[in-house]
């Protein structure tokens, strides 16, 4: 038995079935969850302009538009992010943008490092989007035993926030402590606001 294989940004653009997954959601539509790919375009244009504005604040995209959504396409497996969708089935839109940095941000370190945490190249940054309606619902517990089995597969260990989470999301604070973060220290972000900074240590990798 020995330590299951990770995976590259490269082999999952690939081969994205390798991290595709089918699920029906509790109350709601089945839904696939799997890696963005360069056709997606269009339909992740239609899920960025289609959040509110008070979406768009908690979100870390730079634009909401078709420009926006053709740069995240164009970047797959050209740099150190993988995006993954959620798609209703059969309709084919989508409701849900989980972002990962496999690399980390030097502010992250420096604040980490302050709170007496020092990160590594075993840890990954993490931010989702939902839809407005799909938000409330709870679908991120519900696909959150994948997203934490993306990271194991891409070889980390633990995972922080990217950017933080606003001081003033407290629904979005209570899912990540209901999955299982721990807060490590508040910091002021961009603008003046008010951020935590948050760390979930994840299980191991099983062995095949």
């Amino acid at each position: 038995m020995g330590v299951a294989e990770v995976l590259t940004l490269t082999a999952i653009a690939d081969d994205p079935l390798v991290l595709t997954h089918r699920l029906a959601l509790e109350g709601g539509p089945e839904v696939v969850f799997r890696p963005l790919t360069r056709a997606d375009a269009e339909r992740l244009a239609g899920f960025l302009e289609g959040l509110s504005p008070e979406s768009r604040r908690f979100s870390t995209h730079d634009g909401h538009d078709l420009a926006a959504a053709g740069r995240l396409c164009d970047a797959i497996a050209r740099y150190d992010k993988l995006r993954l969708v959620l798609e209703e089935a059969p309709a084919g839109r989508i409701v849900g943008l989980l972002e990962f940095s496999l690399d980390l941000h030097p502010a992250d370190l420096v604040r980490y490092q302050e709170a007496g945490i020092g990160l590594a190249t075993t840890d990954c940054r993490f931010g989702p989007t939902l839809a407005d309606d799909y938000q409330g619902k709870g679908v991120g517990t519900q696909i959150f035993p994948l997203i934490a089995d993306v990271a194991r597969r891409l070889g980390r260990k633990r995972i922080i926030l990217w950017g933080g989470v606003l001081a003033d999301n407290p629904r979005a604070i209570r899912y990540y402590e209901k999955n299982g973060f721990r807060p490590v220290r508040s910091f002021i972000g961009a603008g003046g606001t008010r951020s935590l900074d948050m760390l979930l240590d994840l299980d191991p990798l099983p062995e095949q």
